[in-house]
């Protein structure tokens, strides 16, 4: 049975939960919040074909994630929205594969109250927009990049006030969609999920605004001798993960016009 485990539950988990390494079949990941959906996805996909495995799933900030990683959180394999933290995961020896990129995210703006379809970044400046959600750029790359378009647009110090931070870029789209901010800028996998994707619409922010939000993925030390891990790896960067990203917007290695 496949199990969703919020992000919160992480201590729990380090702390009650450390006889499941040894359980071969049985997987702890680690997913940045923008896989909330696509994750699931692939999750339910996997178990199909792998029934005898037990999936753990926890979403949240990739720079938390590391963190806690480092710590010895007790995750077998961790999706982050930059590829930089399991990078260097890897260079301190606490990965047991190679770090392999998976897609590539966008960020755009999304409103539950306004027609964001038609909107431009620099209509975050107008004075009918008094709070833009954003997640926290201390430690979510989906925050980092928003920052730096706002940044480089011109916009930092007309909006910087209007500012409201969510823990991770899942917790930002959920602060648009309430209405405790007028526009959000959140994951294009979020907006084109079944969640966000009825109650609102979303315009693209250019690329050349940030720098990439190139993703990437490692199986950790804690499952080097765990073949559901490997299996787990495989089927993300198989047609069936890769077909499931695609529909979420992702931008996918090796695609046409792309080299995340």
């Amino acid at each position: 049975m496949k199990r969703l485990v919020s992000v919160f539950s992480v201590i729990l988990l380090m702390f009650g939960y450390s006889a499941w390494a040894a359980e071969p079949s049985r997987l702890t990941i680690a997913a940045a919040a923008d896989l909330k959906f696509a994750m699931e996805e692939i999750a339910r996909a996997f178990r199909k074909e792998h029934p005898e495995a037990t999936l753990d799933l926890v979403t949240g900030s990739s720079g938390r994630f590391y963190e806690q990683i480092v710590q010895a959180a007790p995750f077998d394999l961790f999706f982050s929205a930059d590829v930089k933290f399991p990078q260097q995961l890897k260079e301190q020896g606490l990965a047991a594969s190679e770090v392999r990129l998976y897609a590539r995210g966008r960020i755009v703006l999304w409103s539950a109250k306004m027609n964001a379809a038609d909107m431009k970044l620099s209509d975050l400046a107008k004075p009918d927009i008094t709070k833009i959600a954003i997640a926290n750029p201390k430690h979510a790359p989906y925050g980092t990049r928003a920052e730096e378009a706002l940044k480089k647009a011109g916009l930092w110090p007309k909006v910087e006030k209007k500012l409201v931070f969510g823990e991770n870029v899942a917790q930002t789209a959920q602060l648009a969609e309430t209405g405790a901010a007028e526009v959000g800028i959140i994951a294009l996998s979020l907006a084109e999920s079944p969640m966000l994707k009825p109650k609102g619409g979303y315009s693209l922010i250019p690329e050349n605004l940030h720098s990439p939000l190139d993703q990437g993925y490692v199986i950790l030390k804690r499952a080097e001798d765990n073949s559901s891990a490997k299996a787990f790896a495989d089927f993300v960067s198989g047609e069936a993960g890769r077909t499931i990203f695609r529909r979420y917007g992702f931008v996918l290695p090796g695609a046409s016009g792309s080299s995340p």
